[in-house]
C-alpha cells in the first residue's frame, strides 16, 4: 500500500476509533463481563465468538481484520497489528506478550517512506504460542504445533513442530 494514498488515510482513521476503543477497554474491571462483550464488539466489528477468553490489556491497531473462531483463549498484554488479516483457528492458545504484526517497510531506504508491506497470519487449529513470542506478516503456523517463549517467526511453521530460538525455526517434530 502506498503511503498518503486514500487507502492509507483510511486505514490512519481506523487505526485512531481501534486505539480509542482498546484504551476505554483496558481501564474497565476485570469483572466487567458486559463492558468488555460491548467495546470488543466495536473493536472486531462483531461478537466475541463462543467461549473465546482475552484478558485485557489487549491491543489493535485494526480490529476488523482479526478474526477469531470458538475457544480461542488470549492472556494478557498481547498486540495484533492486523491490518493484512490475522485468522486464529479453534483452540488457539496465546500467552502473554505475544506480539502478530502484519505491516512493515520496504527495506530499501528510498521506498521505506513511500509503501507499507505484508501479509496475513494464519494460525491454524491447537497450536498454543508461548509468551514474548513475535510472529511476522505472511506467516502461516500449523495445526497442533507450539511455538516457544521468544521466538520470532518469520517463516511458516510446518504442523506439529515445536519452533524456538531467536529467529524461529525447527527443532523438532512430534
Amino acid at each position: 500500500m502506498r503511503i498518503h494514498s486514500p487507502e492509507f488515510q483510511a486505514m490512519s482513521e481506523r487505526v485512531l476509533r481501534a486505539t480509542e476503543l482498546t484504551s476505554r477497554l483496558n481501564v474497565l474491571p476485570f469483572d466487567d463481563e458486559a463492558g468488555k462483550a460491548t467495546l470488543f464488539e466495536q473493536i472486531l466489528g462483531r461478537p466475541l465468538p463462543d467461549r473465546v477468553t482475552i484478558y485485557p490489556p489487549f491491543f489493535t491497531d485494526h480490529g476488523l481484520n482479526l478474526e477469531l473462531a470458538e475457544r480461542v483463549f488470549i492472556n494478557q498484554n498481547c498486540t495484533f497489528l492486523d491490518y493484512a488479516g490475522i485468522r486464529l483457528a479453534p483452540r488457539v492458545m496465546i500467552a502473554p506478550r505475544v506480539t502478530f504484526i502484519t505491516v512493515g517497510h520496504p527495506v530499501d531506504v528510498d521506498d521505506r517512506r513511500i509503501w507499507l508491506t505484508g501479509g496475513p497470519i494464519d494460525v491454524a487449529e491447537n497450536v498454543w504460542i508461548g509468551a514474548g513470542a513475535t510472529i511476522l506478516p505472511g506467516v502461516s503456523i500449523g495445526r497442533d504445533a507450539v511455538i516457544a517463549a521468544g521466538a520470532v517467526v518469520a517463516e511458516d511453521v510446518p504442523a506439529g513442530t515445536l519452533v524456538a530460538g531467536p529467529k524461529g525455526r525447527v527443532v523438532r517434530e512430534f
